[in-house]
């Protein structure tokens, strides 16, 4: 079993969406079960939305998942567990106030070692436990440090009687069965305690952990919904991301049926990998080629082919949907005759709407020049403003072919 476990806090970053790229490839080869699981144990921070958009991001990149649960739901189950290890003497009470342990730090801090909680919390345990609760005396329970491990005694139930996340963390992978975890380095620390909790819970199954580098230059802007408020499409973000440094990828351009035929985790490099916008849009652009037409053309509020096609031919100055959109837009929009070409471009107009169908750009071009007149500048400035919306651009005779069915409402 491998799992993704986000946390409904914020908007998803790159590198969270990277995790669940990989525990899904992995758990496809694998043949595994892949498990979604919300992290939503600290209320305080929890943003509302956040998990729905959470499970839309990862519908958008085919990251089908077996089964999905908020971990308030385990609620009881924690709570459970930790009084067990009250119970069996594994974990303790502890009373130590913020402030007392704001003050043992400094006086730790002035003597040159690591600070501790009062020694005399360890004699506090199950039995302390209802008398405190009776009184509403604030207390945390604190799982007993390993007899030869550098882990301290830590906590695993905070004041309020939720788990701390590295307690809900172990105690849920223990009951899902996961045995795989990938996962971002920032949570290398994290993996001592975790795998001690397991041990204390009497819990032997192996659990194999993968901890990925950090992606640098990536900062708050670079989220996935950033992203897809660019113009980078599902296929090339998650193309992109398992390239990240990959030294083992066959091929640049893929999809992810292909990747997860031959990707290894072995192949990703243990060091920080930079995140490259200029990468990205070279492998966005390859992705829009591969799409197929009628539904680029989706993107643009059309259900035509043709201007699927006619996208693709902008795509020599554009690598983003949104900078096709620029592109494609102004071709349909009411022209601006009240420019510098405003009067050829009426002739043309009233000439486009008096001609026959024109199937090829020459046929067209010629009846225009022949029953306007017009010649050189005078004939291709306004001509391709009048078709395009722009001054500048990729030949007509590229893009006539894919806005012939539509040249009245071009032309206008």
């Amino acid at each position: 079993m491998l799992r993704f476990a986000p946390s409904p806090t914020g908007d998803m970053h790159i590198s969270n969406l990277r995790v669940a790229i990989l525990n899904y490839v992995v758990s496809q080869q694998k043949k595994s079960q892949f498990l979604i699981r919300i992290e939503d144990s600290d209320k305080a921070k929890n943003i509302e939305g956040k998990d729905t958009e959470i499970m839309m991001i990862l519908e958008k990149f085919a990251l089908k998942h077996d089964s999905v649960y908020h971990q308030s739901e385990h609620l009881n189950i924690h709570q459970s567990l930790a009084i067990r290890l009250l119970k069996e003497g594994k974990a303790f009470i502890c009373k130590c106030t913020d402030e007392d342990l704001e003050a043992a730090r400094e006086v730790a801090k002035k003597d040159g070692i690591t600070y501790r909680y009062n020694n005399k919390c360890e004699n506090l345990s199950h039995e302390d436990y209802k008398e405190l609760q009776e009184k509403g005396e604030p207390f945390v329970i604190r799982l007993k440090k390993p007899e030869h491990d550098e882990i301290d005694s830590f906590v695993i139930m905070r004041a309020d009687n939720t788990p701390t996340h590295n307690f809900a963390c172990a105690c849920d992978d223990m009951l899902s069965s996961v045995d795989f975890v990938i996962r971002g380095e920032e949570h290398l620390s994290s993996t001592p305690k975790q795998m001690h909790i397991k041990s204390a819970l009497g819990y032997d199954e192996e659990t194999q952990y993968t901890h990925l580098p950090t992606i640098l230059n990536s900062d708050d802007a670079n989220s996935v919904k950033w992203l897809f408020e660019q113009g980078f499409i599902p296929n090339a973000i998650l193309n992109y991301l398992l390239l990240l440094g990959n030294s083992k990828a066959p091929k640049e351009i893929f999809t992810l049926p292909e990747a997860i035929e031959w990707f290894n985790l072995e192949g990703i490099s243990k060091s920080a990998t930079k995140f490259d916008i200029d990468k990205l849009r070279f492998i966005n652009r390859e992705h829009i080629k591969m799409m197929d037409d009628r539904e680029l053309s989706t993107l643009f509020g059309f259900a035509d082919a043709d201007i699927g096609k006619l996208a693709k031919v902008y795509l020599e100055e554009a690598s983003t949907i949104n900078e096709l959109e620029s592109k494609i837009r102004p071709i349909f929009s009411p022209k601006n005759f009240e420019g510098e070409w405003g009067e050829q471009m009426r002739i043309m107009e009233k000439l486009i709407f008096e001609a026959p169908a024109f199937e090829s750009f020459d046929e067209f071009k010629n009846y225009i020049t022949k029953e306007s007149g017009l010649k050189e500048e005078n004939l291709s400035k306004p001509l391709r403003i009048l078709l395009t919306g722009a001054e500048n651009g990729p030949e007509l005779s590229e893009i006539y072919p894919y806005i012939k069915s539509y040249i009245l409402e071009v032309a206008s």
